[in-house]
């Protein structure tokens, strides 16, 4: 990477956190919402249309699994476009996909159109996510980086509980309450056309691409934002920290940053590049596709091994998660409860997903990422343990809202944890096929939970989430430490 673009993310990097970061979270966590409700909402429309549809435990199966198909798909795909076309242009076009077939999907007259419908859904929706992620991780200050992608994927949790909240009041209201549930879910069709306007491209990116006028209009964005002029002396971004978010940051000024060769970020403030070192250094770059790499870079070098472990990782939480939280509902209702009582104890159960989030933000930056992940996967593991015995309404409800507590918060240190790990040409690559290969485990656990559960019971599908949970911990121990450090940029 050219000198003035290793500058320029030097300056994004000791920047606190200002109003332009505020909007970058708010406006990537509304589409992270949207996307968990739509997520959410399949796992309550399953129970009324098993009921109205007269559905197989096969039909079940594939309509929970056709949208994990298109996620699988998606990620993939989807992380591979963001390292070559941009961060944000890729998360509209996806929120724009699954907007359209959610809104779409409410018009479903059969088993085999709503499937094809969740497919569409699901590619979108893979593919948003670790493009949101990666463009988010791209902007934050290093010191609160793991804050504020926790804070980002906590917008999931509000997403499932307004999921719940439709699930539990529109669902169940006639023979087309899920219809109406879908076409809530087609909103973020019309956010999609705001996001494309409201939100920056990554900094990195456009300075990867040989992009730099668009690079540094950004950086400055965002130093106006922080009470800085286009003249003003870069060590004055040592600024004080906005209350609450940054307040526990550790000062970032005068540290080394990670892959710029050993330029600090003080000495980066008097080698400011000018618009002529920018041509140049644009002249010295070549084309923009030279920045680009493919996935087998991913397996190369000391690559390979923290390839192995988030990929490991990904698998086993989202087996769990997606196999327990997918048919909860419909668990409960084979456990003997009515469909009534079976929503409202998902929703009471949901709640407990943004306490989690919360702890999860606030011990990412105090312990460090792969602590925080493992502390939450081992609470996980025993929250399912716990559920596997539950015998009571209030256990069933206690030990639901512990695999939601710890769950969530793990899922909050591992989107956190999954762009840092790798450099700017393949942040997005490497993003997008971890959470593309965990999904695969999604697809496996939706079709065999229900085939499963009937031949063996609540106690030992639990149990066998405990178990996983606990792979995944020792899975999180072979990632990098990453807390504090700056991106690496090649």
């Amino acid at each position: 990477m050219s000198a003035p673009a290793l500058v320029r993310n030097q300056r994004l990097d000791v920047l606190p956190f200002t109003r332009e970061h505020t909007r970058l979270l708010i406006g990537s966590g509304i589409g992270w919402a949207m996307d968990a409700m739509d997520v959410g909402l399949i796992s309550f429309v399953i129970v009324q249309l098993s009921a109205q549809w007269n559905l197989s435990a096969p039909a079940k199966s594939w309509i929970a699994t056709a949208g994990f198909v298109g996620m699988a798909l998606g990620a993939s795909v989807g992380g591979l476009l963001a390292d070559r076309l941009g961060r944000r242009s890729v998360f509209t076009v996806t929120l724009l996909i699954y907007g359209l077939a959610t809104g779409a999907s409410a018009l479903a007259m059969g088993v085999g159109a709503l499937i094809a419908l969740r497919f569409l859904v699901g590619l979108g929706l893979g593919a948003e996510l670790p493009v949101a992620s990666t463009l988010v991780s791209e902007f934050a200050p290093p010191r609160i980086r793991g804050r504020v992608v926790v804070w980002l994927e906590a917008f999931w949790a509000v997403g499932w509980t307004v999921a719940a909240i439709v699930g539990y009041y529109v669902v169940p209201v006639g023979t087309a309450g899920w219809r109406w549930a879908f076409a809530i879910g087609a909103a973020p069709a019309l956010y999609a056309v705001w996001v494309r306007r409201g939100l920056p491209e990554s900094v990195r990116f456009l300075s990867s691409h040989g992009r730099h006028a668009e690079a540094e209009a950004v950086v400055e964005r965002f130093e106006r934002a922080a009470g800085l002029h286009d003249d003003a002396a870069h060590p004055a971004l040592a600024a004080p920290p906005v209350a609450g978010l940054d307040a526990a940051a550790e000062p970032a000024v005068g540290k080394a940053a990670s892959g710029t060769r050993g330029t600090t970020a003080t000495e980066s403030a008097s080698t400011t590049p000018s618009r002529a070192g920018e041509k140049t250094a644009t002249g010295r770059r070549g084309t923009a596709s030279s920045s680009v790499q493919g996935v087998g870079a991913l397996w190369r070098g000391g690559m390979a091994r923290r390839t192995m472990a988030i990929w490991a990782v990904w698998f086993f939480v989202n087996f769990a998660y997606y196999g327990a939280f997918t048919w909860l509902p419909t668990i409960l209702v084979g456990d003997g409860l009515s469909i009534t009582k079976s929503l409202h104890y998902t929703l009471i159960i949901t709640l407990a997903q943004l306490p989690g989030y919360a702890c999860a933000a606030f011990s990412i930056e105090k312990i460090g990422r792969r602590s925080t992940l493992t502390v939450f996967l081992l609470g996980a593991a025993a929250a399912a343990g716990l559920f596997s015995q539950a015998g009571s309404t209030v256990a069933i409800i206690a030990a639901g809202m512990g695999l939601s507590f710890f769950n969530l918060g793990a899922w909050g240190a591992l989107y956190a944890v999954t762009p840092e790990i790798y450099p700017t040409a393949l942040r997005g690559t490497g993003s997008g096929w971890a959470a593309g290969f965990g999904r695969v485990a999604s697809i496996i656990t939706t079709l065999t939970v229900p085939t499963l559960h009937a031949a063996t019971g609540t106690a030992f599908v639990f149990g066998l989430f405990a178990a996983v949970f606990v792979l995944a911990a020792v899975a999180s121990w072979g990632l990098p430490e990453m807390r504090g450090a700056s991106l690496v940029e090649e």
